[in-house]
């Protein structure tokens, strides 16, 4: 049994990561920690996150001392914010741990990413350099290797999922941007209220215009630019990925389904990604579920991809448990489904 511990356990992503490492064979859930000045510390996470009764009550401990976690533990998972991340990871790291980040602390190579998008410079470039990107589907023999895993964001597991495929079979035009609209569920705020995320307050809106930090994200993986716009929806959960793209000359419906069956249905094993072809992907199909549905139609030389997956799960907790799967040589939707 691999030592498992959750940093930063209270939000939902959090309480996501302690059902699954719960439920998995391989692994034994020893810690969850929080902040050590959080309101949070010293009660069952089962009190904040109530589906958890019965399955996971232990409590929220308060993080003083990193070092002595790091002794203990053989995994660590990171749902923390992007600067604490990037703060704890080495402490964990040098004692030889796997870490699996869910912040986006470590997943674009480059310090001038991090001063530009997250606001704080990159004191961590040997990290940065041995990090693996963790899109779990197409990056299995880094991510076997790896001690440092950065967990994709939400809006970026969604797009590339859909699009990677066309790019690496050379069936995108380069000459003109692929255009992503992804629209999520509030969940992807966070736990804390805010006015920006109160449900009552929000309304279907774009945000983020021409400089929300996950287009760098998905362009820089992609190796491809992209123009994307993230929406903001008055629903919980779930990412619609709507991404238009010009196909290169030539190119036909049977290439298409081709690219797409090669990359996700001849990989040997199951994996969290489901074709449906001609079909629209919808949210109903993937919330409260690991799977992200890709769905396509060509017309005119255009292609349109649908993309849907639960921005809790594939966009975060789930694809970590797939990581942690990989890495250890473990079947990769066991705990998941």
């Amino acid at each position: 049994m691999l030592n498992t511990f959750i940093i930063g356990a209270s939000g939902y992503t959090g309480a996501e990561l302690a059902k699954m490492v719960q439920a998995h064979p391989q692994l034994a859930l020893k810690g969850l920690y929080v902040s050590a000045n959080s309101l949070d510390a010293g009660k069952p996470i089962s009190d904040l996150h109530g589906q958890l009764k019965g399955i996971v009550d232990l409590p929220l401990q308060p993080l003083a001392d990193p070092g002595s976690v790091a002794q203990q533990a053989d995994i660590v998972l990171l749902a923390t914010a992007h600067e604490v991340s990037h703060d704890l990871a080495p402490t964990f790291l040098a004692e030889g741990c796997q870490v699996f980040d869910l912040s986006g602390a470590f997943r674009v190579k480059g310090d001038e990413f991090y001063t530009q998008y997250y606001g704080f410079s990159h004191q961590h470039s040997e990290w940065l350099d041995q990090a693996v990107y963790g899109l779990a589907e197409w990056n299995k023999a880094e991510i076997a290797n790896a001690q440092l895993i950065a967990v994709p964001g939400c809006y970026p597991t969604a797009s590339q999922l859909a699009l990677k495929p066309l790019i690496e079979a050379g069936l995108i035009d380069g000459n003109q941007l692929p255009v992503i609209n992804a629209v999520s569920g509030v969940s992807g705020a966070g736990r804390k209220a805010t006015m920006t995320n109160s449900f009552c307050e929000v309304s279907l809106q774009a945000y983020g215009i021409f400089n929300h930090r996950h287009q760098p994200e998905i362009a820089s993986h992609l190796g491809q630019d992209v123009i994307f716009t993230p929406h903001l929806g008055n629903f919980k959960r779930g990412i619609l990925a709507t991404i238009t793209a010009k196909l290169a000359d030539g190119v036909d419906s049977e290439q298409v389904a081709a690219a797409m069956a090669c990359a996700y249905e001849t990989q040997g094993e199951a994996n969290a990604v489901r074709l449906l072809g001609e079909q629209a992907a919808n949210l109903q199909s993937v919330v409260n579920t690991c799977f992200c549905d890709i769905g396509w139609k060509l017309h005119g030389g255009h292609i349109i991809l649908t993309s849907a997956i639960d921005n809790l799960l594939k966009g975060a907790s789930s694809q970590a448990m797939q990581c942690i799967n990989i890495r250890n040589g473990f079947p990769q939707l066991t705990a998941l489904v």
